[in-house]
Parts: structure tokens; sequence; C-alpha cells
């Protein structure tokens, strides 16, 4: 579920988390440090009242010169955990980030890596959001609450790619043949028996966030079909800014992958090294595109086999924040997988 920013609330501030929180849940806080107060709390609480239990106290105190994190449980506090060290400055905005895994609570500060706090309280049971102290706020978002995905975003102008002229989205349709892909499967999609894959649910041209940002053992499960009638290429981007560190495009007119970076205005050296088993996409055929994010490359696996690795272009990949997805095909899925726990720029 996605819940839309909102803008300039007022201090206190207090929202629910309509389906709860659960892994991937992001939190996202923007506002101004007061000239005057000493401290201020984002807190993921277990009800609406100050008595309630507080499941994740995030508290900046400029009287100690050190942020404290902690969890009140039973109208007590628990032991503090201290980062002696205050990344926000009176008069200045900053954003904070806070992202909920299975372990912790991941915070981030301006885009940078801060602190995680480990689960003491069911993150079941947290339901509240609350805001204090002396701050401003211009916003607060939720993505992601309830476990799902936040509804596709991108703008109406059909983007153009300067690598070939647009074409048209391939729009889902109910009578698609989807397959399912055993583990065993061979590369071409022909050897898949039929299967039933969930509805169509997403509209190409997509376009949504990156939660986190891209780190070692981070996945990309796109899950779709090539259009049925006559298509000519579809691409997947992973954009930070207006740049695009990885650029992959299936070209049924060449009948090649093609890989690339779109950096400083242009495009680079194109890779074109075909798998063994050829060109693993096929019209109107289903498939499964895992991208895995690794310390030297992108791996990328088509239908459970590897097809090609793509060495890093962008020296600092955790700042790739954005997915697109453009073409002639239907989408029935996607999600964001993380095996590893590692440090988010998120």
């Amino acid at each position: 579920m996605f819940q839309g920013p909102i803008y300039n609330p007022p201090v206190p501030f207090s929202t629910q988390f309509h389906s709860g929180i659960h892994d991937g849940t992001l939190v996202i806080v923007s506002g101004t440090v007061l000239p005057s107060g000493d401290r201020f709390a984002v807190n993921f609480q277990c009800g609406h009242s100050e008595n309630d239990d507080i499941a994740f106290h995030f508290n900046p105190r400029y009287d100690g010169g050190l942020v404290v994190s902690n969890t009140k449980e039973h109208k007590k506090w628990g032991k503090e955990e201290h980062k002696r060290e205050l990344p926000f400055h009176r008069g200045q905005p900053f954003e904070i980030r806070i992202l909920v895994t299975h372990h912790d609570y991941k915070v981030s500060v301006n885009r940078h890596h801060f602190l995680e706090y480990c689960h003491r309280i069911p993150v079941h049971r947290v339901n509240t959001l609350t805001v204090n102290g002396c701050v401003s706020l211009s916003s607060v978002e939720i993505q992601g609450q309830g476990g799902g995905f936040p509804q596709p975003q991108f703008p109406s102008a059909q983007m153009q790619n300067p690598a070939y002229p647009p074409q048209p989205g391939f729009p889902p349709q109910p009578g698609f043949p989807p397959q399912q892909f055993p583990p065993s499967a061979g590369c071409h999609p022909a050897q898949f028996n039929p299967g039933q894959f969930p509805p169509a649910n997403y509209t190409i041209p997509y376009k949504t966030n990156i939660f986190g940002g891209l780190f070692p053992s981070k996945v990309i499960v796109i899950r779709g079909a090539a259009g049925a009638h006559h298509p000519k290429r579809f691409h997947i981007n992973l954009r930070f800014g207006g740049e695009i560190a990885f650029h992959f495009n299936p070209r049924f007119d060449e009948n090649t992958i093609v890989r690339n970076s779109h950096l400083n205005n242009s495009w680079g050296k194109e890779e074109r090294q075909m798998p063994s088993g050829g060109m693993c996409f096929a019209p109107g055929h289903s498939f499964v595109i895992e991208i895995v994010c690794e310390h030297q490359h992108f791996r990328v696996n088509v239908n459970g086999n590897h097809v090609c690795n793509y060495n890093h272009r962008v020296p600092h990949f955790q700042q790739i924040d954005t997915l697109e997805i453009e073409g002639m095909l239907c989408c029935n899925m996607f999600k964001f997988r993380s095996f590893l726990k590692a440090l988010l720029l998120f």
C-alpha cells in the first residue's frame, strides 16, 4: 500500500499505518530543525496515546549532542542505544528515511546511512507514527506498508529513449498465455509448460522507486510476457537522477540483447554477447528476469538461467533508486529481494 505525502503537517504529528508495517515499509520524514528547542523524536508506536508502547524511539538530542534509540514497553523505557553524532543542524532542512526489515529499522539521514535498531517489539504490533519536538515538518510519506508495492508512477507523456524511437506500450491482456518455469527449465521459453501467473496489474510504461537503492545481494525480480504481435523491443532501466546505470534491452528485431549505460548525456559502448542458448525471449511467451546486484557487476538470470554479467560503470551503485520498464510487453509482477544484511543509502 502506498500513502501519498502529507504536506506541512502540524507538530506534534500523528498518523496511522493503515495496513500495519512489514519488511519493506519505508517512512520518509522531511522537515527543518527549529532554532530553539533541545530534542525531537520520531516514534513507531503500538497505539495512539502517550502511554502506549513505543517499538522504536528515534530521538536526536541537542542538549547531549547525540541520538538516542530506545523502546518503551509496559510504560518503562528499555536500555538506550547512543549514537554520538548529530547530523541535524538548527535551522537546516533534513530528510530521515526509516526502512523496516525483518531484523531491524534502518535509518538514513540526508541519504547517508546512520544507524540500525534491532526489533524489541514485533512489528505487527506497530500501528502509529508520531513526530514531536523542535521541528517543523514539510512532508511525511509512507511507502510499501502492508508488505505491498507502490502504485505505478509514470508521466502521462510517453518517455523517449535516445537509443531508438518510442514505441507504444503493450497493455496487459487477460488472454495472454502465461507460463510457469520449473527450476530445471532450459533457456528457451517454448520449453515451459503452461501455468497460471497472477493477473497482470502493471501497465507499461512503468516506473517505481527502488526502496533502499541497490547494494550487493539485492535482487530485482520482473515477471511478464513479451508482446505476441511482432514485438520489436523492450527495455529495463536502472536509473539515478538523469542517468541510466544499466540498460537491459532485448531486441526481437535484431535477435539480441543489448546492455549499456547512459551517463553524462551519452550512451556508452554496447555489450551484445549472447548466452550459449541464444535469445531467451520469444514473442507471446512469459519470462522471469532476475537482476542481481553484486560487488563488481549486475548478474542477469532469465527463467532461472544465467544470461549475462554487466560490470558496474557507476562507482556508487547505492545511488540507483529508480526502475523503469518500457516496450512491447505486459508485466505481471515485480518485487525486490535482499538476501544479506547490508548498510544502505536508502
